[in-house]
């Protein structure tokens, strides 16, 4: 415990890259924080910075330090939010790594419920990529990833797993709305707005696509899937979306649909934790919370 406040300017440092600037963060001057730290490195028995021209950088041993860092941290953090629930109270702080597709709809709702319960409880939501959202939990920034389609799952301990079909997305009055079947050739025919390459949506369109010897040559390519959304109704495109990030269609503003399985097939919309890890309570709770709500969704799914 007594190294907290010199651990938080360690991290201070690293953010900062340099003791000029991470001293003019933490409000110390650049000599009394230079000292601090080399104080800790004495101790320590090793030096923990690269001191370069420019700046400071973590040598392998900062490395391993700041592993130890962050997991004091999220330790803490556990046994703080036990410590309040003894007293009956409902403390703490919950971090989600999360695909796009979560955040208009699904995670507000989530959070809000859980709130109106536990009004003590805070919370942080990442935006991520499907190789961010796995990484965010391997260096104890995250507690839970909600993400579609992840890469490596080597270190990624599954909650639940929902099932999301691709859906098209399109200005309303457009032809894909028509048939009693939409085939990926058809959206191809159109200009395409496209997630980036980092995102499950993009890998199960070019897998299908590549099936059946086309090309995805997009228009527009983005990160935003505020933009894929929006953009359709301004032109006759088409993008790409789960439908958990969307609303129905007639409530939406634009059309969508999914998009034949024997074309493209279904993608896993997976809630997860780092393997092996012990969560704070409050994380662990609304982690049960997201579950029972995708069971729910699921359930939705089988019986339409």
């Amino acid at each position: 415990m007594r190294y907290l406040r010199t651990f938080e300017l360690i991290e201070a440092v690293v953010r900062a890259g340099s003791i000029r600037k991470a001293a003019e963060d933490t409000n110390l001057t650049a000599s009394a924080l230079n000292r601090r730290i080399q104080g800790f490195e004495q101790e320590f028995g090793w030096p923990i910075f690269e001191r370069l021209p420019r700046g400071m950088r973590l040598n392998p041993a900062g490395e391993l330090l700041m592993q130890h860092i962050r997991l004091q941290r999220t330790d803490l953090a556990r046994v703080q939010s036990q410590v309040a629930d003894l007293s009956g109270e409902r403390r703490g702080h919950v971090s989600i790594a999360c695909s796009q597709a979560l955040l208009p709809y699904f995670l507000p709702q989530q959070i809000a419920i859980y709130r109106a319960n536990h009004p003590g409880v805070t919370f942080s939501i990442n935006v991520r990529d499907r190789a961010q959202a796995e990484s965010d939990l391997a260096t104890y920034s995250s507690d839970l990833a909600l993400v579609f389609e992840p890469v490596h799952l080597v270190e990624f301990d599954v909650l639940y797993a929902l099932p999301q079909r691709v859906h098209a997305v399109y200005r309303e009055g457009s032809p894909l709305g028509e048939p009693a079947t939409l085939r990926l050739r058809d959206c191809l025919n159109h200009r395409l707005v496209l997630p980036t390459s980092a995102y499950g949506v993009r890998n199960l369109l070019q897998l299908a696509a590549t099936s059946i010897g086309r090309s995805l040559t997009p228009t527009i390519e983005t990160e935003s899937f505020d933009l894929i959304r929006h953009y359709v109704t301004q032109e006759n495109a088409v993008g790409f979306q789960i439908p958990i990030g969307l609303k129905p269609p007639g409530e939406a503003g634009f059309g969508h649909r999914p998009l034949a399985e024997r074309d493209v097939r279904p993608g896993q919309l997976l809630l997860g934790q780092m393997k092996g890890r012990a969560l704070p309570v409050a994380s662990a709770k609304f982690g049960q919370q997201l579950v029972a709500a995708l069971e729910g969704l699921a359930a939705q799914l089988g019986a339409s």
